[in-house]
């Protein structure tokens, strides 16, 4: 990793691996409606099978590629704290550095939705008093969500109390 993503004097956590298995049942259960509605027509209108087989292999083909992306970008996401903020990373062409201080969170979210919850994993979004630099981990264990929420609130709190 660049230099100017390093953070001096914290480790990075990595979010859990489940992050890319909830994500890759998502993309799961959106392709597959495709797939069966391609066949589907294939089979109904086989005149047209020049037609379906082509786009039936485009489904495959970027299903496949978001699949190994969805695993590499999971794999992005760590986040490192610090004594005055938070550091957060992900991205894999793209890569995003985003710096909370605690004493600019006004709230810390923990949302976690059916199948988040099926992996026991959360995700936290950190609301600052500027409009616009919300930042979120995806993909943090659900017993780390709620250390890091009560966490962040109380660094939250006594940085804005020095203000």
């Amino acid at each position: 990793m660049d230099a100017v993503f390093d953070v001096p004097g914290a480790p990075w956590v990595a979010v859990s691996p489940a992050l890319a298995t909830v994500r890759r049942a998502v993309l799961g259960l959106t392709v597959a409606p495709v797939v069966a509605v391609v066949l589907a027509a294939a089979v109904v209108s086989p005149e047209l099978l020049v037609v379906w087989v082509p786009v039936l292999v485009a489904v495959l083909v970027a299903g496949a590629v978001a699949f190994w992306g969805l695993a590499r970008n999971a794999a992005s996401w760590a986040y490192a704290e610090r004594d005055e903020d938070l550091f957060v990373r992900h991205g894999i062409l793209v890569r995003r550095l985003e710096v909370v201080p605690y004493g600019r969170m006004q709230l810390v979210e923990v949302s976690s939705g059916p199948l988040q919850r099926r992996f026991a994993i959360a995700s936290l979004t950190l609301h600052t008093a500027a409009p616009g630099t919300d930042a979120r981990i995806l993909g943090v264990p659900a017993d780390e969500a709620s250390r890091l929420r009560d966490r962040l609130t109380a660094l939250g709190e006594a940085q804005a109390a020095g203000l």
